[in-house]
């Protein structure tokens, strides 16, 4: 997997407006697709266009055939991320901020076990509820109540660590998360993947780390149903 993101301050004047049959994402989540495509699938032929599929998920074209990539996209707080997946597969990411999550939205959308995890840590809130989004884009309109997070999955790997999202009948979505400071980014796939690389390094979101803040936070890991 590859991802790129794009702050609003980098759209230029005149971009991102949507057309007919296109996905109706933030403008600037388009846009920075549009930059990472043309990263990913360079070529003379004409810009990459994005389509939303019967299911609902983006899918990229370009001169009237889809792109052999995964696509997903997601924006939040002026931030947006492009997640390609270079293999055969579905694949899903999902920006967050890390605030605290109402007892109400808590009790609805998670689990009993998501919500001993939780407690009333924002970061573990918003993390879980950024991985049921993801895993959700993976597994097409999953319900989140009957998707259960794990953490702590594998060995952290270049500033991300591990998780899992269980989907009762629907199987097992693979993912990683990290923390940009008041963000935190999840990304997922449906088989394990190595980390996802950035298409520039460091990132654009790296300019959001507040002064000492660890890209990775700490949490407290669940192990049951990593596998």
């Amino acid at each position: 997997m590859r991802w790129l993101a794009r702050g609003e301050g980098q759209l230029p004047a005149g971009e991102g407006r949507a057309g007919d049959g296109r996905p109706a994402e933030h403008p600037l989540a388009r846009w920075t697709a549009g930059q990472a495509l043309r990263l990913v699938c360079p070529g003379p032929a004409g810009d990459p266009d994005l389509r939303r599929r019967p299911d609902g998920a983006a899918e990229a074209w370009r001169d009237g055939r889809p792109l052999p990539v995964g696509i997903s996209l997601t924006s939040r707080a002026g931030w947006a991320v492009c997640l390609l997946g270079l293999e055969p597969g579905a694949v899903g990411c999902d920006l967050q901020m890390v605030e605290a999550r109402g007892p109400g939205f808590v009790a609805d959308r998670f689990t009993r076990q998501e919500q001993r995890i939780i407690g009333s840590d924002p970061l573990l809130g918003s993390l879980l509820w950024s991985a049921k989004e993801s895993a959700a884009k993976v597994l097409r309109r999953a319900d989140s109540r009957a998707l259960e997070v794990s953490l702590g999955c594998g060995r952290p790997s270049d500033g991300w660590s591990g998780l899992t999202v269980r989907a009762g009948g629907r199987g097992v979505t693979h993912g990683w998360w990290r923390r940009f400071g008041p963000l935190v980014l999840t990304v997922a796939a449906d088989r394990p993947t190595p980390p996802p690389r950035g298409l520039e390094e460091p990132s654009a979101l790296s300019s959001v780390l507040s002064s000492g803040q660890s890209s990775v936070g700490a949490v407290r890991p669940s192990y049951a149903g990593c596998g």
